[in-house]
């Protein structure tokens, strides 16, 4: 691909900045690697965005941003309108997928199957638990309704769990999504510009596959191919195109999927800004489909685009009037 200057935008402020931080810097050090001009956009929380961005100077970003305000169509919005090509999905699909319950409401719309649930909002209090979970059953999981990576999820086998759950829950998001507990394995799905590339088969040794197991290493055992028979295996791949169809995304894309003993299959999210850490799922899966981690990114990278605006509009010079860098300049860290 032409050698272009690529933004690396990473860090922000939501829970999962250190992992975006990771994932940015592999980005960053294997496409510096295959010859291109590298800036490092490193978000810090409460940042000036728009100065930020401006003053990377960049002809492309390559969104490592995970979580809030990175990974919901935020940055993506700032993107459309400084004219700057991006990775991703499109500001819609971005926020649509960020939001589980929004997300849920579109597979519902669409016939692609998921774990039943309700919300409890802002207004419900503790003690009101009880008569909105209702006969419901346990156990069920919850989890913040605009949180990425499993930040915030919880089992809760009864009403006290329920609540403590809740309550922490809480502390990342004032509306919590309550899904009922379905045993089944975890596989995930990565999908390369509406090309599935396969699936992993996901084992966490707790049980859960929470943060704390997504990112430690030795906390979760993978298989891929996923451990499925073959017409199987192409079922739960095309559940996963669905699903990605249902909320219209593009670019580099995970979904994730519980698949039962009992041949039955259920969409849990979508994540359009896969994980890109020695851990994370999506490089597990492209280098089965033969992309090596630097490949990868390449084809991550040159499938950036607007969804909406047009290239360059110029926006950049009325925050930042300093001159473009030369092609040849050398690597640059902008911090904000």
């Amino acid at each position: 691909m032409a050698k272009r200057r690529i933004g690396v935008v990473m860090g922000g402020s939501s829970a999962e900045r250190e992992v975006s931080l990771e994932s940015g810097r592999a980005v960053a050090d294997a496409l510096k690697e295959a010859g291109h001009e590298i800036v490092r956009v490193e978000l810090a929380a409460g940042a000036d965005m728009w100065k930020a961005l401006c003053a990377a100077r960049m002809d492309v970003a390559f969104l490592a941003l995970h979580g809030r305000l990175g990974e919901d169509g935020c940055v993506q919005g700032l993107l459309e309108l400084l004219g700057i090509p991006y990775t991703g999905s499109s500001v819609l699909s971005s926020a649509l997928a960020m939001d589980k319950l929004k997300a849920k409401e579109l597979f519902r719309l669409h016939n692609v199957p998921t774990p039943p649930y309700y919300v409890i909002d802002r207004r419900q209090r503790i003690t009101e638990l009880a008569d909105a979970h209702g006969c419901f059953g346990f156990p069920v999981v919850v989890k913040p309704r605009r949180e990425g990576s499993s930040v915030g999820l919880a089992r809760a086998n009864s009403l006290s769990e329920l609540a403590e759950a809740v309550e922490r829950a809480r502390t990342y998001d004032d509306c919590v999504l309550v899904e009922r507990y379905i045993a089944a394995s975890e596989v995930a799905v990565a999908i390369l510009d509406g090309r599935v590339l396969g699936a992993i088969e996901i084992v966490p040794k707790k049980g859960l596959y929470d943060f704390e197991a997504k990112y430690n290493v030795g906390m979760t055992e993978y298989y891929v191919p996923a451990r499925l028979p073959p017409t199987r295996y192409r079922g739960v791949l095309n559940l996963a195109e669905r699903a990605a169809q249902a909320l219209e995304t593009s670019s580099a894309v995970r979904v994730d999927l519980l698949v039962t003993a009992g041949q039955n299959e259920y969409v849990l999210e979508v994540n359009t800004l896969p994980g890109m850490t020695p851990t994370s799922l999506l490089p597990k899966i492209a280098a089965a489909a033969g992309f090596d981690f630097t490949g990868l990114c390449e084809a991550i990278v040159s499938r950036a685009c607007l969804h909406v605006g047009k290239a360059r509009g110029g926006l950049c010079a009325t925050v930042d009037s300093a001159p473009a860098r030369s092609a040849a300049a050398p690597p640059q860290r902008i911090a904000v």
